[in-house]
């Protein structure tokens, strides 16, 4: 080993004492650190996805140009045969050679490192996830080293090395994009597309380090390395002696092993979840749901073995949760994985459960043609049948599984009611949300101020939706509302204290009927709109010219989550329209802040001018943290009797174009109910949110200064260091010089 580590030190001091290193570093920051804040910046996105769905294109170009010279020069030069004749082995000199290169483009990659601290620090980003984004981007450079290393060692010509490795790295990137994988029959396909980067390096992105993808990327990194070696040992060997040809078999041999482990190893399941809210993991909700199953339930997944290589991620990720699923219902889960091309009895049992094939393209005979196959699931239990014809995404498929079990084995459907009347909004004005809490709740509308004592009581109604009266509820349904809660039961507020002119953009101040009783309970429901200056929605302002503009909308902010609670837990933000703030004492105990703006969040009297171009004009004495909405427990400081609360400032959150624009406002309206039904178990399982959250900043300076910080402190930073190890490289050696001949006096003299 230490050896090795020699090889290595001598190879990184060449890298820094090299103006080439440094040219090539600086161009593969520029370059990367310029399209990675194009894209965070336009998008407001907090995520370091652009990078790293661009780097496999950039380590294509960059790693074979830094490894070409590692053994080529070495030949060209004839100082491999001096090496050799050092008590090193061809071994010892590539995985030298090896860590020496690693470890310069790790140095490298650790220039992107601060644009990683300067999103975590302006967000609420996963670092768990950048974390393994990192690891992901080591293993690649580690297999693409390794293959540079190879082309390096079959040739003296440092050129020719950089196009083999070149071409060989862009071989096994390209394998695994849409355009390579239409034109394979599928089995081949699928073969390609395993043995592809693409694959392997988007699912260690998304946070999660996978035993399949460890083996694939060790694997074919030690294939390559000793290939390498073996380049080096020929030289050495008689081509028609023993030695050479047991050389050959033996490479061979191990060269289809790892072809065969990594095709094989398709079936291996173990991963480490490294994302925040263990994303890829079964929820402690799913393992309560199915192991307190007391009968069997069965899921069948159905599955064709030729479908289109760009689902076979997902198709792996399918498997592994049913697993996962079954292996945690204590044997009450029967779960079956069929092929109803190769089954009849499967073909016909997936054509009565409803799940046809799907059609996709293939190209065959220099033309696109059509092909069918099957990718459903079914959830099955007595009578009852939860059918997922064609899966299209894994995200949310831990949660509508569970749901669909729960809901099958429960004893009752709990009733959610909308309250009609005084201009409010009922289930139909929010389509998405009633869909989403529809396959577990009995969802009606409920006439409380004409039959308020006869319907609305706890034992009958579980959740009461209150949304958005434009005018005030009378004093008689606010009596009944409040007796209802005051009994135990538990309300949904959703307070529109705003109503907006559709031909001028003004607002008009709204009456509720809902304060008193929010007053009640200690929590003061203000009447002015919120805005926040550092994180809001881009909406368009017209068009100027050719070209449609769009700018920030402070009075559509992004908030943020405030205190720990079920109904935001996961979460990272929420986008609200015209929302009104709440308020309430210190001393007051039993209220949560479930959504707050940032520092720069302020407000505005009711009416006025709602113009995105206007100017609020507000002074930073006026800017704070605003509440957005809120939970209230029972038992507050105003020592009320009853149920929970949870009222939120804005009813438009909840409308389709909002909550397409945000599924995390879906997400959280449904475990609003969730947790006023006290229906909590699947909380956990829904808040499992893989949208990236808000990029929002307290300031301007300090958007520009991590910007510009990036895109040009750190390329001059790698041309300072640079310009001080080239410059100093002759007083270095001459240093090197007289302590060699002064340990050698030394040496003489004793």
């Amino acid at each position: 080993m230490k050896q090795i580590l020699l090889v290595a030190r001598k190879e990184m001091r060449s890298f820094f004492d090299q103006p080439t290193a440094y040219v090539l570093a600086v161009a593969f920051l520029g370059l990367s650190l310029y399209l990675t804040f194009r894209s965070l910046y336009a998008t407001s996105t907090a995520t370091l996805r652009p990078l790293f769905d661009l780097l496999p294109w950039l380590f294509v170009v960059f790693i074979p140009a830094v490894a070409m010279k590692s053994l080529a020069e070495e030949r060209r030069s004839r100082t491999m045969e001096w090496l050799v004749a050092q008590p090193l082995t061809e071994t010892e000199i590539v995985l030298g050679k090896f860590l020496g290169v690693w470890a310069f483009v790790g140095v490298t990659l650790a220039g992107t490192l601060p644009a990683a601290v300067g999103v975590l620090a302006a967000s609420e980003a996963d670092p768990g996830i950048m974390v393994a984004q990192y690891a992901g981007a080591a293993l690649l450079a580690a297999q693409m080293i390794a293959i540079g290393l190879w082309a390096s060692a079959t040739t003296t010509n440092q050129i020719t090395a950089f196009i083999l490795g070149a071409f060989t790295c862009f071989a096994l990137v390209l394998a695994g994009t849409p355009v390579v994988q239409i034109g394979l029959p599928g089995t081949i396909g699928g073969w390609v597309a395993q043995l592809a980067v693409i694959g392997h390096f988007e699912n260690i992105a998304r946070g999660v380090i996978d035993l399949r993808d460890l083996l694939y990327f060790a694997s074919t990194a030690g294939l390559f390395l000793l290939l390498a070696t073996a380049m080096l040992s020929r030289n050495r060997l008689s081509p028609v002696g023993a030695a050479f040809r047991r050389l050959r078999i033996g490479v061979g041999v191990i060269a289809a092993t790892v072809l065969l482990a990594n095709l094989a190893g398709g079936r291996l399941r173990g991963r480490l979840d490294l994302t925040r809210d263990d994303l890829f993991t079964l929820s402690q909700g799913s393992r309560d749901i199915l192991g307190e199953l007391d009968d069997v339930v069965n899921l069948r997944l159905f599955v064709s073995d030729d479908l289109p290589p760009a689902v076979q991620l997902l198709i792996r990720d399918v498997r592994d949760l049913v697993a996962d699923l079954a292996g945690a219902s204590n044997g009450m889960l029967a779960a079956e994985e069929l092929n109803p091309d190769k089954d009849e009895d499967a073909a016909e049992e997936a054509s009565s459960l409803g799940i046809s094939p799907i059609e996709f393209n293939v190209l065959r005979d220099d033309e696109l043609q059509v092909k069918r196959g099957y990718f459903g699931l079914a959830v099955t239990y007595a009578d009852e049948q939860d059918v997922t014809p064609v899966v299209s995404r894994v995200d949310d498929l831990e949660f509508r599984l569970v749901s669909a079990i729960a809901k099958m084995t429960a004893d009752r459907q709990p009733t959610v009611a909308f309250m009609s009347g005084f201009g409010a909004k009922e289930a139909f004005h929010y389509r998405a949300f009633r869909e989403s809490i529809a396959d577990r709740y009995h969802v009606v509308t409920l006439d409380v101020a004409n039959d308020s004592a006869g319907v609305l009581r706890p034992d009958s109604v579980d959740v009461l939706v209150v949304a958005a009266p434009t005018t005030p509820v009378s004093p008689d349904a606010a009596e009944a509302v409040g007796a209802y809660l005051d009994a135990g039961g538990t309300a949904f507020f959703l307070m529109e204290r705003h109503a907006i002119d559709p031909q001028n953009p003004v607002s008009m101040p709204v009456q509720t009927g809902l304060e008193g009783i929010l007053a009640d309970r200690g929590v003061e429901a203000a009447g002015e709109l919120v805005f926040d200056l550092a994180s809001s929605q881009h909406v368009s302002v017209g068009r100027s010219g050719f070209f449609d503009v769009i700018r920030p909308y402070p009075l559509w902010p992004i908030a943020f989550r405030g205190e720990d609670h079920p109904t935001n837990r996961g979460l990272d933000n929420l986008t609200f329209g015209w929302v009104a703030p709440f308020a309430w004492p210190d001393s007051a105990a039993g209220i949560v802040s479930l959504w707050t703006t940032t520092e720069a969040g302020g407000t505005r009297p009711a009416g006025g001018l709602i113009d995105p171009s206007m100017d609020l004009g507000a002074s930073e004495e006026e800017l704070g943290v605003r509440s957005l909405a809120v939970a209230v427990e029972a038992g507050d400081s105003a020592g009320a009797a009853g149920g929970r609360i949870v009222a939120v400032g804005d009813a438009d959150f909840l409308e389709d174009r909002f909550a397409q624009a945000n599924s995390q406002n879906l997400i959280f309206a449904a475990n609003a109910i969730d947790w006023l039904a006290q229906e909590e178990a699947l909380i956990a399982i829904r808040s499992k949110d893989r949208t990236p959250p808000a990029l929002a900043f307290e300031s301007e300076f300090g958007k520009t200064a991590l910007k510009w910080g990036m895109l040009a402190g750190m390329p001059l930073l790698f041309v300072a260091v640079g310009f001080v190890r080239v410059t100093g490289r002759a007083g270095r050696a001459e240093r090197r010089w007289k302590e060699a001949e002064a340990a050698g006096r030394e040496g003489a003299e004793s």
